[in-house]
């Protein structure tokens, strides 16, 4: 009997989170997105890019790593949950590689240390992403400028790429979060995948795993953007669900009854 794979010509199986950077599927949002965010981290400043949860959020920041080179950067991934100042300061430390004991104004010196000799020593620019940054509390929003104050304020020392869904830029727009807000030099988006944006990341990813052509007929691949409305994570789960439904049913390609079944599958 035929596996899912061999049936429908992939070499890996498609549709799964295991994909290098390089085979990520860039719309033209996502590509200016990219170019804009390594812009202000060229600058030596602070952003922000907001994304609904599943429309390529992490895809984006694992580009932007792989584009800055290790030579010039050093960059640091924290992800956010809702901690207090002194527990974030903790997390920090622990992803830098700094001791995380000690009195919160301790543990503030103590990042601001390493950052700057991180700028200075070593010669490379400190950049730090906090991911989920929506779950972040108010008054942490605080230690992230003080993080950021060097020298009176008058020296660019470690850029913030804060990243997270929607909720974070209500967050950003509070009355009291102004002075955060206006150290971020850019607010990036992504926004959900349109129907031909949808088509073209489908026979994408189907290519990439192997596929010489798409099993997937004009009818499904429909079907596949009005169940998951260009999320790409549904899109991703969705798509996998047909390709086994039609695999079990010895089906050679799959139309939108195969999609309609999976649907039910994964979401009763």
């Amino acid at each position: 009997m035929k596996d899912l794979r061999s049936r429908f010509g992939f070499h890996t199986t498609p549709f799964t989170r295991e994909i290098q950077v390089k085979d990520c599927f860039h719309t033209e949002p996502f590509k200016e997105a990219l170019r804009a965010l390594l812009r202000v981290l060229d600058q030596r400043m602070s952003c922000a890019l907001i994304a609904p949860a599943g429309v390529g959020k992490t895809a984006l920041l694992r580009a932007l790593v792989a584009e800055l080179p290790e030579a010039r950067y050093k960059v640091h991934y924290v992800k956010v949950t809702d901690l207090s100042k002194r527990d974030m300061c903790r997390e920090i430390a622990l992803a830098i590689g700094s001791p995380p004991a000690g009195t919160f104004p301790s543990l503030v010196r103590r990042l601001q240390d390493h950052f700057l000799s991180t700028a200075t020593t070593d010669g490379l620019r400190p950049v730090m992403i906090l991911d989920e940054s929506h779950d972040l509390r108010p008054g942490v929003f605080g230690l992230l400028r003080v993080l950021t104050n060097f020298e009176m304020d008058s020296r660019l020392v470690l850029s913030i790429v804060l990243a997270g869904q929607p909720p974070l830029q209500a967050l950003l727009r509070r009355s009291d979060m102004e002075a955060v807000a206006k150290r971020l030099a850019h607010y990036a988006t992504l926004r959900p995948f349109s129907r031909e944006e949808t088509i073209g990341y489908v026979n994408h990813r189907c290519h990439i795993a192997g596929a010489t052509t798409v099993p997937f007929d004009p009818k499904a691949i429909d079907a596949l953007y009005e169940v998951g409305r260009g999320n790409l994570r549904a899109t991703d789960s969705l798509a996998l669900k047909t390709l086994e439904v039609a695999h079990d049913q010895n089906a050679g390609v799959c139309d939108a009854s195969h999609v309609v079944q999976a649907r039910k599958l994964l979401w009763p």
